[in-house]
């Protein structure tokens, strides 16, 4: 790839919360495309798609991103950051192809295998896979183990590749893509497990959020300012407990059409949840309450985040209907004078320019910013629990005198 120029490389993120196995990948990019190349990052909102909320607000993981190296964040909206590895996937990839300036999408890969995940990507497009597939999950077992066992029925590349939650994910991108006819370079970067599991991964950072401050120094100084700034003034970490009460009373006011309406509700999955909100004392619990080998724990801690939040089944169908810039630098204000001369959606950098767009734009913004008004209760300081915050903020802006300073 050395020598290929590109105008900016996009990648999908969460930063749930930046740390060094995402400084590698920024290095491992301007390796591939050079040391000034632009890096576009779709972020996920205030909730993730582990369905939980994220332990910092997204203008806060913005800001620490930028200051970290990424050029542009933008934000994916809140039904495609609750979604499935295929929805997550389709709403990052027509975010980054209505930029109109991404000519490279760079992601994780457990394998490093691009010509695997590429391979993978197109048997699971095929008629004899559906085929297989419907077979397979008449069965009674998962969706991840029915896609496994049509894809060995038909002696077809992937089912190693489809057990790695970055491999699956590259798969959706490459498929999105080609529904999406996104012409890009797909490039996976192999993970350095060194840096992306164990201690300083994200999951071991969010564990040790609840026990000490020791996890800020386990992660580029850059982040840990904005993070601590955070902390001094209470605004985070976001934890499981901080919000149970306010999901809880949310999931508590919804009824069985509620919960009918949400994604992936069918089987009879839509009553056990609504049952278990009525016994259980947390989301989590709502959610265990109803797992099986069918049905995965990530799945239905989503299904419940959905109830609680408002989003219902088709919410995330096709792409976001905006581009919201959250932060930037000089290189992403570059990417940005372009965006407002080739992208194909409307470009949001002032949340009072959203009442200039249609309807669907409109009600996707305000579930967005509804979601942010619930996640500022889980702040430690009563005084930044306020309302309205979200269509108050601006973007973070990152300039050349602070990069040089």
């Amino acid at each position: 790839m050395r020598g290929f120029f590109v105008r900016a490389v996009g990648i999908t993120a969460e930063y749930n919360p930046f740390h060094f196995g995402h400084l590698y990948q920024l290095s491992r990019i301007r390796e591939r495309f050079g040391a000034d190349v632009p890096v576009v990052a779709v972020m996920s909102g205030d909730f993730v798609q582990r369905g939980e909320a994220a332990v910092f607000s997204k203008f806060a993981r913005a800001e620490a991103a930028v200051r970290c190296g990424v050029s542009l964040v933008l934000e994916l909206p809140l039904p495609w950051s609750l979604s499935s590895a295929e929805g997550f996937a389709r709403g990052g990839i027509g975010v980054l192809q209505s930029v109109g300036a991404v000519d490279a999408f760079c992601f994780g890969s457990e394998s490093g295998d691009g010509e695997g995940i590429r391979a993978c990507a197109a048997a699971l497009d095929t008629p004899e896979f559906s085929t297989a597939l419907r077979r397979a999950l008449a069965e009674g077992v998962s969706f991840a183990a029915a896609r496994e066992r049509a894809l060995i029925s038909l002696g077809l590349d992937g089912p190693e590749i489809l057990r790695s939650p970055n491999d699956i994910l590259g798969v959706e991108y490459i498929r999105a893509a080609k529904r999406l006819a996104f012409d890009a370079a797909f490039v996976p970067i192999p993970r350095d497990g060194t840096v992306h599991d164990g201690a300083g991964s994200a999951s071991d950072l969010r564990r040790r959020m609840g026990e000490s401050s020791d996890w800020l120094e386990r992660i580029p100084p850059e982040a840990a300012a904005v993070f601590a700034r955070e902390i001094r003034e209470g605004r985070g970490p976001v934890l499981p407990e901080d919000l149970r009460l306010p999901l809880l009373s949310r999931l508590r006011d919804r009824d069985r059409k509620d919960f009918a309406a949400l994604p992936d509700a069918g089987e009879g999955l839509e009553n056990l949840l609504f049952e278990a909100s009525r016994r259980e004392s947390s989301p989590e619990a709502i959610a265990a309450a109803a797992k099986s080998k069918r049905y995965a724990l990530s799945r239905l801690r989503r299904m419940v985040t959905c109830a609680a939040l408002g989003v219902r089944d088709g919410m995330a169908d096709g792409i976001p209907p905006y581009l919201r810039v959250l932060a930037l630098d000089d290189r992403g204000a570059e990417v940005l004078r372009r965006m407002r001369e080739n992208a194909s959606l409307p470009v949001i950098t002032k949340p009072a320019h959203i009442r200039k767009e249609d309807e669907d734009a409109n009600a996707v913004f305000d579930l967005g910013s509804r979601a942010h008004d619930l996640y500022v209760l889980g702040f430690r300081d009563p005084t930044q629990q306020t309302g309205g915050g979200d269509m108050r903020a601006a973007p973070f802006i990152y300039t050349r005198e602070e990069l040089t300073t």
